[in-house]
């Protein structure tokens, strides 16, 4: 006893329409998986560049355009001198630092 195979060509109609069938059966389920998936991966970004450190060339070369900060020695002590003159004024800036929202 012979079976008769006979294989029919596909039509692009055929696989096309079942698998609008398909999509529009489970368009939930595949948008939530899509989203969920999306979603995982940019939390995964973000977590790997929030924890991502700078290497030590990086540090160096900002160290290097940092300019230092020179102040004159002689303006150093002229402002001690003005502040140890200025008894008042020292006390009212303690004043304000401690409560500035009182008059």
């Amino acid at each position: 006893m012979k079976k008769d195979i006979t294989l029919k060509k596909l039509d692009i109609r055929e696989v096309g329409a079942s698998a609008l069938a398909f999509i529009q059966r489970y368009a939930a389920v595949l948008f939530i998986v899509t989203f969920l998936t999306i979603y995982s991966f940019l939390i995964y970004r973000i977590n790997s560049f929030a924890q991502a450190e700078p290497t030590e060339d990086a540090i160096a070369e900002k160290l290097e355009r940092v300019q230092r900060l020179n102040i004159d020695e002689d303006a150093v002590t002229k402002i001690q001198e003005l502040q140890d003159q200025s008894v008042q004024v020292d006390a009212l800036f303690d004043k304000a630092r401690s409560n500035p929202f009182s008059e």
